[in-house]
């Protein structure tokens, strides 16, 4: 049987909260949609306003959409666009909607001097924005100071996310570069260097696993990190680089599957075969389908962080009061043929003439 609304109940509106808040109505209209220039202190006192007049504002705001921002990255870099799919996947399951954009923008910018694309900046078309891609603290603050609601992969934010009002989702992927480092260690390997960019988020993190497992072990930390933006390049490069020098090396661990596509060539353009001359490990299992022999990496689960970035900003949009959630998905060792254990005989080798 269907209840009738109470007659003597009187029916709330945007008057009601206005006078409650004692702003005006245009100013409760601006916070239901999200205008970003409301200052942040009056949308507290206008959803304070409706909490205590029992007025729900996210159920008035009826666009169930959100916003996938991919930041400072190639719209079809493999790592994210699975992120993307997790992400798309769990909207859809929850009756959401998810608009891709992509958006470059530089780290040194002050947030003030930042422009968002215009659909984020709109309430009445997105209600909250999913962060992939490389982040920095200005794109933050700004997201932070205009009220937009997000979650952000933690790990490719530059100088790591901190004191944040958003909430973040990592892959653990400094225990990852631990265990991978533990299981080169034990094969035999103790001349084990690293390949990455350690400027860049990822790579850092890695690297600071493989650091801690190095010196655990009591051994010292060796890093090959020439810059360049594309990642097979990098690898090559600096591993044509630290064998051109003589190093004693027995063991690469890349930062990225793509880092060690390049190790792979320039182990091959110098001679050298892999594992029998040097084995080689990656991180990310995005390479694992076309490298030869199959690259022994750390399996992350792009998927899953995409799902849980969108399970935490629908929570964010239900509870806007809740303190920011930090969620971490475990890390997988996967070996295959890249590593192989280490004769004693070669290591001696390698640490009288180095491997050329």
């Amino acid at each position: 049987m269907k209840h009738k609304p109470d007659p003597k109940r009187p029916k709330i509106g945007l008057r009601e909260i206005a006078a409650e808040a004692d702003v005006s109505v245009a100013t409760v209209s601006r916070v239901l949609n999200g205008n970003s220039h409301v200052d942040p202190a009056i949308r507290d006192v206008v959803r304070d306003a409706a909490a205590k007049l029992n007025v729900d504002l996210s159920q008035r705001n009826k666009t169930k959409a959100l916003a996938f921002l991919l930041s400072n990255r190639a719209m079809l870099h493999s790592f994210h666009s699975r992120i993307l799919l997790g992400a798309e996947a769990y909207c859809a399951a929850q009756g959401w909607d998810m608009i891709f954009l992509s958006f470059h923008y530089s780290p040194n910018v002050p947030w003030k001097e930042l422009h968002l694309p215009k659909a984020v900046q709109r309430h009445d078309v997105v209600r909250a924005v999913v962060l992939a891609g490389a982040n920095s603290a200005n794109l933050l603050e700004l997201l932070d100071h205009k009220g937009i609601a997000y979650s952000v992969l933690g790990n490719n934010v530059v100088g790591g996310p901190k004191n944040l009002k958003g909430d973040v989702v990592f892959s653990d992927d400094i225990q990852g570069g631990q265990e991978m480092t533990r299981y080169l260690i034990s094969l035999g390997h103790r001349n084990i260097w690293f390949v990455g960019n350690l400027r860049l988020p990822w790579f850092a993190r890695h690297f600071e696993g493989y650091s801690s497992a190095m010196i655990e072990a009591g051994l010292v930390p060796r890093w090959s990190g020439l810059e360049f933006e594309d990642e097979t390049e990098m690898g090559y490069i600096n591993t044509k680089s630290l064998l051109a020098q003589g190093e004693a090396c027995t063991a690469v661990l890349a930062g990225n599957d793509q880092t060690a596509h390049g190790v792979f060539k320039g182990l091959r353009d110098s001679g050298l075969k892999v594992p029998d001359d040097v084995s080689v490990a990656g991180c990310d299992d995005t390479a694992s389908t076309w490298l030869h022999p199959g690259l022994t990496t750390t399996r992350e689960f792009p998927e899953q962080l995409g799902q849980q970035m969108v399970k935490l900003v629908l929570n964010r949009i239900a509870q806007p009061s809740l303190a920011p959630q930090v969620v971490t998905i475990p890390t997988q060792l996967i070996k295959r043929e890249s590593c192989s254990p280490l004769l004693a005989s070669k290591e001696l080798a390698s640490v009288k003439t180095g491997v050329r």
